[in-house]
């Protein structure tokens, strides 16, 4: 039987891999990389010879036969993803899961990831978190997914690509309310930042959208369930209504989620709607 490594890879600055993933990528039989030319920048800065091999979401289910077919002679092979921990949002689960089914020996290698990095650096939150990865992108799975999500009490940690960033942040705003956020921007790069504030700021700060790799953290549903004060209870309704909520659908929201009488909250929305 063969060993599968699953070898996590930097996600920006190439100087954050392992001393343990480059001497596994340095003696695998084959180095499996869901984009060769970014792999081979990281092999060629460390003065690894291997000749990376093609595995993404388009050929996964063909290249697992080659790949099985090399564990099957004992031979040892490194999956990498383009940056970060392999199969998180990324390809690689089917293969895992063959390998371990045919009895192969499947090995972690850990290092960088996105969502990590991003998570400590929030300032929220980091015992207890729920990883989402991507939204899904059909408006009524979207929906169903994030009103699932508003009731979680755990922090959130979400991925997006720059373009929809100022989308997703709006569409947070609307559903979550004026929760603490985060926006981790190209994390380990030359222009790294991150931005905190509640997500209707961070819904206008990046109104324009973003440049390079994004992740998001949110602030779970227990901490903001109840405003702590009239003014942050006024101002997740303004943050609603700017959002495109109805009064009667933000009072009926807001309710559930704080407990205050929904005939108060629709008068409140009234009033601050008319200013």
């Amino acid at each position: 039987m063969g060993t599968l490594y699953v070898v996590a890879t930097p996600i920006g600055n190439l100087e954050d891999v392992t001393l343990r993933a480059l001497a596994v990528l340095r003696e695998a039989e084959l180095v499996l990389a869901e984009d060769t030319r970014r792999t081979r920048v990281l092999l060629d800065r460390h003065g690894i010879a291997a000749r990376p091999v093609s595995l993404h979401a388009h050929n996964e289910a063909a290249r697992a036969e080659q790949v099985l077919a090399t564990l099957a002679g004992g031979k040892a092979v490194a999956l990498v993803s383009d940056a970060g921990t392999p199969l998180v949002s990324d390809p690689g689960e089917r293969l895992v899961a063959r390998a371990i089914a045919e009895g192969h020996t499947v090995i972690p290698v850990p290092g960088p990831s996105a969502s990590l990095a991003a998570l400590v650096a929030s300032g929220l939150p980091a015992d207890a978190f729920t990883f989402v990865g991507f939204l899904p992108r059909r408006a009524g799975e979207r929906a169903r997914r994030l009103a699932e999500l508003a009731q979680r009490p755990e922090t959130l940690v979400l991925f997006e690509s720059p373009r929809r960033l100022a989308g997703l942040l709006a569409e947070l705003a609307a559903a979550f309310g004026a929760r603490r956020a985060a926006v981790a921007r190209e994390l380990t790069k030359l222009h790294e930042e991150t931005v905190r504030g509640t997500l209707g700021e961070l819904a206008a700060r990046f109104a324009d959208g973003a440049r390079g790799e994004v992740t998001v953290v949110v602030e779970g549903a227990t901490a903001t369930a109840a405003p702590a004060s009239e003014a942050a209870l006024r101002e997740r309704v303004r943050e609603r209504l700017a959002a495109g909520l109805s009064a009667r659908d933000l009072a009926a929201e807001l309710a559930r989620e704080t407990g205050l009488p929904r005939r108060a909250l629709y008068a409140l929305a009234l009033e601050e709607s008319g200013r």
